[in-house]
């Protein structure tokens, strides 16, 4: 499926539809499962209490795939994305509590790029404060 956004009808500073993820632990331990990574962090509370950790926190990768899905939701075909970065700038902590932790993330389009190519810049915060930083993804539209 490709991507009906059109390049030449995207204006730098345009707003994708933000999104808010909800992240549980039973989230937490599906990825695990998905991903292979079983470390403690992200399911042991007491481990993750006597490493320096406020609580259980999401898996990094997980987090950036989150944020992720503003761009590709937008998009309507992930297959348009032909790279995506982020840097962890605070851990998402989920808390045992029968909510957990909310990822809310906004997007807009911070350049126009070479080959009919943008670049979104996303940010992601969960409980006030930021945790990625310097999160960008470029798309390739039509």
């Amino acid at each position: 499926m490709a991507t009906s956004i059109d390049y030449d009808e995207i204006e730098v500073g345009s707003e994708l539809p933000a999104q808010s993820f909800p992240i549980d632990r039973a989230a937490l331990v599906r990825y695990a499962g998905a991903s292979g990574d079983f470390n403690p962090i992200h399911w042991n509370e007491r481990f993750a209490r006597e490493v320096g950790l406020p609580d259980v926190i999401a898996h990094g990768m997980f987090t950036m795939a989150e944020a992720a899905r503003v761009v590709t939701d937008w998009l309507g075909d992930p297959g348009a994305v032909v790279d995506y970065g982020v840097r962890f700038t605070r851990p998402v902590v989920v808390p045992d509590d029968g909510t957990g932790a909310l990822v809310e993330v906004t997007a807009k389009v911070g350049a126009k790029l070479d080959g009919r190519r943008v670049r979104v810049d996303l940010t992601a915060v969960s409980g006030d404060q930021k945790v990625l930083g310097m999160a960008r993804a470029v798309v390739q539209l039509a």
